[in-house]
């Protein structure tokens, strides 16, 4: 049997999911393949595409979606789909390329199609009739991989009969970040890694500090990460005085953990993420996290004062609150939330993701080939997606 993933791009936490996927299923007698369409435009563009292997390829590494055409993209992609002949296609959200295309392929060749798909429907604001198309269009899938079973009732319109749903894909590799010593809580570190763009609402955050800098707690706020919003909230530092706050700027993979492991808890503010992984990263090290509710991992992996502590982002006083409130722990209740965090996270590993999949594939092969009606077929054949990356910076 043969199965192939296929994507826009598979760069950062990719990777290691595809490497682990390709010699898990080789050992259970299932060729792998996987495809990305594009080498450049990536938020992610600074890790390229470098695998030498056949069974992974990217088909414009020098090109963005910008250089190209629909056509271009679709001749490239269907030749290689072609070539390959895979008995099931594992795409992203029918939105992109690779699910429009990835679908129409499979339907024309009666194949397979599962759509894996982080982002919540409830989160995108579109028409009643594109709304209508996309799932018109989703309801042709045969199964649904996603990241939790939180996700499932976005969507309750799909018959479980007909599509399968399975989970777990949106992990990391947990062993990279796990902490060989034995961790202490007297760093007095909260530490927070992510872009410095406006989605990640870091003004926020600085603001709450000044509440938590007002209670002489000691604790200081490491901030990871690059982006265009660097100068105006170093200024916000300046200008409010702060005098515990870091900026470290991009921080190498290999070098990350240990700033975890320096660290007491980890903080994300952001007003929006699909998933958010460097979630599972803090978790993965240890840390308890203290979370904006507006994050879709949030609803997963939070037990509200089990392994942290939840916040309105939009609320300047409850994002201080869940700091203020973590700080006031004494020790052992801050070495209980590391420890749940840490047995939340191991729900969500590389071998549960290889599991799952598997399971759902031997599942899916088996039933009969999903017919789309004479509407649906006409939609899947005049689709043919788009590169969206609205909610990388911005709302």
């Amino acid at each position: 049997m043969k199965v192939l993933i296929l994507h826009t791009d598979f760069r950062v936490y990719w990777k290691g999911r595809l490497h682990y996927l390709k010699s898990f299923l080789n050992e259970k007698g299932i060729d792998f393949y996987a495809i990305e369409l594009f080498g450049k435009g990536s938020p992610y563009e600074f890790d390229q595409f470098e695998n030498a292997g056949e069974w992974w390829t990217c088909l414009f590494p020098d090109k963005s979606v910008r250089d190209l055409s629909a056509d271009d993209i679709k001749h490239a992609l269907f030749s290689k789909l072609d070539e390959i002949n895979p008995d099931i296609i594992i795409g992203g959200s029918i939105v992109f390329f690779s699910g429009a295309l990835g679908i129409r392929w499979a339907k024309q060749h009666r194949k397979k199609f599962i759509m894996f798909d982080d982002g919540k429907p409830s989160h995108i604001k579109r028409n009643f009739l594109t709304q209508s198309v996309k799932d018109m269009i989703t309801k042709q899938v045969d199964g649904l991989w996603l990241p939790s079973p939180e996700y499932d009732a976005e969507y309750s319109n799909l018959n479980k009969d007909k599509v399968l749903f399975f989970h777990g894909y949106n992990c990391i590799d947990n062993q990279l970040f796990k902490s060989t010593g034995k961790r202490g809580f007297n760093n007095k570190v909260i530490i927070c890694v992510a872009r410095l763009v406006p989605v990640k609402n870091f003004d926020a955050l600085l603001n709450a500090w000044k509440i938590v800098e007002g209670n002489d707690t000691g604790y200081k706020l490491i901030i990871v990460g690059q982006g265009p919003e660097y100068e105006a909230l170093t200024q916000l530092v300046t200008d409010s005085n702060l005098q515990h706050v870091e900026f470290k700027g991009a921080i190498g993979n290999t070098e990350l953990p240990e700033y975890y492991h320096n660290a007491d808890a980890f903080i994300l503010p952001s007003l929006y993420e699909s998933w958010g992984l460097v979630v599972n990263e803090a978790m993965a090290a240890g840390l308890p996290v203290l979370l904006s509710k507006k994050i879709n991992a949030y609803h997963s992996l939070l037990q509200e004062g089990v392994n942290g502590f939840g916040f309105d982002p939009l609320n300047i006083n409850d994002v201080a609150g869940a700091i203020m409130n973590y700080i006031n722990l004494d020790a052992d209740g801050k070495e209980n939330m590391s420890q749940k965090s840490l047995q939340i996270i191991n729900t969500m590993s590389y071998e549960n993701m290889g599991l799952e999949l598997f399971s759902a594939i031997n599942k899916i092969i088996e039933k009969e080939y999903k017919s789309t009606g004479i509407l649906a077929g006409a939609i899947i054949n005049s689709w043919n997606g788009k590169y969206d990356t609205w909610a990388w910076d911005t709302l």
